[in-house]
């Protein structure tokens, strides 16, 4: 094992870990008892569905509550657990349960995934916060949500709720209770069940090293750290701006008739945090007016915070090309936030996290729609989104797509989940830098 670590990188031992796990799980779900009909589903479909939950996406070819049998859905619970916490995070606790000593590779493994950070200290305390804080949300998502599941469904509404919590809190969007691919539209004008989805939804966004922060600093906000400022800040601000703008732009859509304001408002602010990055809805986004589309889209672009379960280009690479564009308009050398400096180099990775992720989905589109010619560009592109930002909101065109679309999503989410730079950096990167540098040139732009 330590031969092998030697020879690989820890962005390598990373991109693999994640596939061995989608391996894994599609192994299992291709198995006749995973499925309610006790039939195997073709490996295709499994490998989808695995791929879905251990990126914590929630694109999935079938109903997940109808199709597969309470083994599937263990197992898809399992998967989305796993990818929501991290590889890295399990392969850790692995460390601390045999009670040997993490080595410098396995840190900073675990702390590229739990958010790019140098710092390779206080790791295993990290370790303990990670775990002991998903568990209080999801029983704490999960005790709220009994109620109203219970009332609902029974006894087995306990299981829902559980079922649920998880899977809001690790931003998957899978659900049991949504047949035909519903989601929680039966649950839009309710107030306990929307919140409590949204709430595990933002928590789970937010990334772990903020929470580490937060207690850290105990919610001093003067002592927070700059990547926690922003990310609550934006955070704030794209889900304040983007409930408004739901509220307005589907203020007569077809799916809030009967609502009166309070339940427009509540519609509204579930649209606005389920596309960061979550999957599940209550409007349905097929009825979404074409600005309310493309507002999804850009959310769904975005994503959450770096180092938690949200995927997209991360709020905090988005606030550094902002305050960059700012600065070169400006014509300032530095690129300034508050009272602190950035350096160049960190606009320079998140420009190309941006173009890449952008150039990556348009392919994607012009792959699909070559490969489907019954679908429209809007539904081709609000899919390839939903799977590269690991969302997992659809137009309803999941289960249709056909072999090469169905590889192409497949690819989609497992960038998303592992992250274009890990991905990037686990293929391309050098050990050593040249020691000559190239003459300085300029080419025209602008």
């Amino acid at each position: 094992m330590k031969k092998l670590r030697m020879k690989i990188s820890v962005w390598q031992f990373l991109s693999l870990g994640y596939l061995i796990v989608i391996l894994l799980g599609s192994v299992l779900l291709v198995l006749p008892f995973a499925t309610q009909s006790g039939t195997s589903v073709n490996y295709l479909d499994a490998l989808f569905t695995s791929t879905s939950a251990t990126c914590v996406t929630g694109l999935t070819p079938f109903d997940t509550g109808v199709q597969w049998s309470v083994f599937g859905q263990l197992v898809i619970l399992f998967l989305i657990q796993t990818g929501g916490l991290g590889f890295m995070t399990f392969v850790s606790v692995v460390f601390l349960m045999l009670r040997k000593k993490m080595g410098l590779y396995e840190r900073k493994a675990f702390m590229s995934a739990a958010g790019g950070s140098n710092k390779l200290t206080g790791v295993s305390r990290l370790i303990k916060r990670v775990f002991i804080g998903t568990a209080i949300f999801e029983f704490l998502g999960a005790c709220l949500l009994c109620y109203p599941f219970c009332r609902d469904f029974g006894g087995i509404g306990v299981y829902y709720a559980i079922w649920h919590s998880i899977s809001a809190f690790c931003n998957a969007g899978f659900d049991l209770v949504g047949v035909g691919g519903t989601s929680l539209s039966a649950y839009a004008t309710d107030p306990l069940v929307c919140l409590t989805i949204c709430a595990l939804i933002i928590l789970g966004g937010l990334g772990f090293l903020v929470w580490g922060d937060f207690l850290d600093c105990k919610a001093n906000p003067k002592k927070l750290q700059l990547n926690t400022k922003i990310v609550l800040l934006m955070t704030g601000v794209l889900l304040f701006v983007s409930t408004f703008l739901f509220l307005g732009f589907e203020w007569n859509n077809p799916s809030y008739e009967g609502y009166n304001f309070g339940q427009k408002l509540l519609c509204s602010i579930f649209n606005a945090v389920s596309p960061r990055t979550a999957g599940f809805f209550t409007t349905d986004p097929a009825t979404l007016s074409e600005s309310g589309y493309l507002l999804t889209v850009m959310l769904m672009f975005i994503g959450g915070s770096s180092g938690s379960t949200a995927g997209g280009i991360k709020v905090g690479t988005f606030a550094v090309i902002i305050m960059g564009m700012i600065s070169v308009f400006r014509g300032r050398r530095d690129i300034n936030i508050g009272k602190k400096r950035i350096e160049h180099s960190l606009l320079s990775q998140a420009l190309a996290i941006f173009t890449a992720c952008l150039m990556i989905v348009m392919i994607a589109v012009l792959v699909i729609c070559a490969a489907e010619p019954d679908l429209t560009f809007e539904e081709a592109l609000f899919e390839c989104v939903s799977a590269m930002g690991t969302v997992g909101l659809t137009l309803g065109v999941t289960p249709e797509l056909g072999i090469v679309s169905k590889l192409v999503i497949i690819l989609l989410m497992y960038l998303g989940r592992v992250g274009i730079l890990t991905f990037a950096l686990a293929l391309g990167e050098k050990r050593t830098t040249a020691a000559i540098r190239r003459p300085v040139d300029t080419l025209m732009i602008g």
